[in-house]
């Protein structure tokens, strides 16, 4: 017997699941620096700076040691004993690194395991949008609904309240969110944490909380970790990693904390997309990321991303049609050209293709007005200002025609 399958189709689950327009953006710039074109790219979520010296030092030496067997699919102990600190300090939250830390081979990877491991086909789960484009695609490839909460420019892009309340049915499984926020730089205040947790006790969902830019804030704003809120260690499903804050982002390393019962969910997922992280990066980290040179490089680095955030500020208040909300987080600013009558995705690839300058249109990025560009100033201030110069040239002569 011979199937009627087409072998050529995909998975139905890859149905609602869209390519990343992000990607779109990088793969052009690579193709127009291919061509010698001097591509400055305020598009990529990447730090620009080297991996502290000593986490690199470490991990060679591990290595020569021959650090390279499997390892265990929790992670290895040491390393998770020393996250157990390093959470605890940002959370106020003591997970116990034998039953409720877990680490993956990124960030990403720990989405797409936590997401897998409790959505089911018909569950509703909530996002607060625009965000991060993996969230749609994971949710839409188990099944469920996806159901966007936009965030407002008029708030600062924190939580409507009112707006989850009112999404929020008994199907509703999970919401995952992202403070300090990829793409809009938000960092939600205390008290819209504070409703949405209650709302999670009250309704009995879970919230996945994508915290990979915790350290990433500026002029006095406070991050909060949803997990050190009353009753939610056992409803919070905590997403972070290394590539942000250590500049790590080819080494794919992440990590997941939560409540035991929940953790053991996840690690089944685990155990069957990656098995096990690369230990000798693992045994490299437990062994370095503490160190006070590799202190001393994460605070240069955070420091440069804080005088970089002012500066694409300044230039972009000598812009007219440019307007901004200002950002207190991650290294990101949402730019609204909807005052040059056009829209973002033509913005962007008119500036990308004329004038050798790579931006996202937030509609890749579930934004629904059509209005707003994500710039990433994680790239030098010299590459900002020229950047800045070729964008202003391009906004003179639109506004002349």
């Amino acid at each position: 017997m011979v199937s009627s399958y087409d072998l050529n189709v995909g998975a139905k689950r890859l149905e609602k699941v869209e390519p990343s327009l992000i990607r779109t953006v990088l793969d052009r710039t690579a193709v127009l620096r291919g061509e010698g074109k001097p591509v400055i790219a305020f598009s990529a979520g990447e730090p620009d700076f080297n991996t502290p010296s000593d986490i690199k030092e470490a991990t060679i030496r591990a290595i020569t040691n021959n650090q390279t067997k499997y390892g265990s699919n929790q992670g290895y102990p040491p390393l998770r004993k020393l996250l157990q600190g390093y959470i605890k300090e940002e959370t106020g939250i003591d997970y116990d690194p034998n039953t409720e830390i877990l680490i993956t081979s990124s960030a990403a990877e720990a989405l797409n395991n936590s997401i897998m491991a409790f959505v089911d086909e018909g569950d509703e789960v909530i996002v607060l949008t625009p965000a991060f484009v993996s969230y749609k695609s994971l949710i839409n490839m188990c099944g469920a609904k996806f159901v966007d909460i936009p965030l407002s420019a008029e708030n600062g892009f924190q939580v409507d309240i009112e707006a989850v309340k009112a999404a929020i049915t008994d199907k509703t499984k999970m919401l995952v969110m992202n403070s300090p926020s990829n793409p809009t730089g938000a960092v939600f205040s205390y008290d819209n944490l504070k409703q949405l947790c209650e709302l999670a006790v009250e309704h009995n969902f879970l919230i996945l909380s994508d915290e990979i830019y915790s350290r990433l804030v500026y002029d006095g704003a406070e991050f909060h970790s949803i997990a050190s809120f009353p009753g939610m260690k056992e409803r919070s499903i905590i997403v972070s990693g290394f590539s942000k804050t250590f500049a790590m982002t080819g080494w794919r390393l992440g990590y997941i904390a939560t409540s035991a019962k929940l953790r053991g969910h996840i690690l089944r997922v685990h155990q069957y997309s990656t098995t096990c992280s690369p230990t000798f990066i693992q045994v490299g980290l437990a062994e370095s990321m503490n160190t006070p040179n590799t202190k001393k490089q994460v605070e240069e680095m955070l420091a440069a991303f804080a005088n970089r955030r002012k500066l694409i500020m300044k230039l972009l208040d000598e812009i007219p049609g440019l307007t901004y909300v200002k950002p207190y987080g991650a290294f990101y600013i949402m730019v609204d050209v909807s005052a040059l009558n056009i829209s973002s995705m033509d913005f962007s690839m008119k500036l990308l293709e004329e004038k050798y300058v790579a931006t996202v249109p937030a509609v890749g990025l579930d934004d629904h007005t059509g209005k707003y560009v994500r710039f990433s100033y994680a790239t030098s201030e010299e590459n900002i200002v020229e950047g800045f110069r070729r964008i202003k040239e391009m906004v003179e002569e639109m506004r002349k025609a």
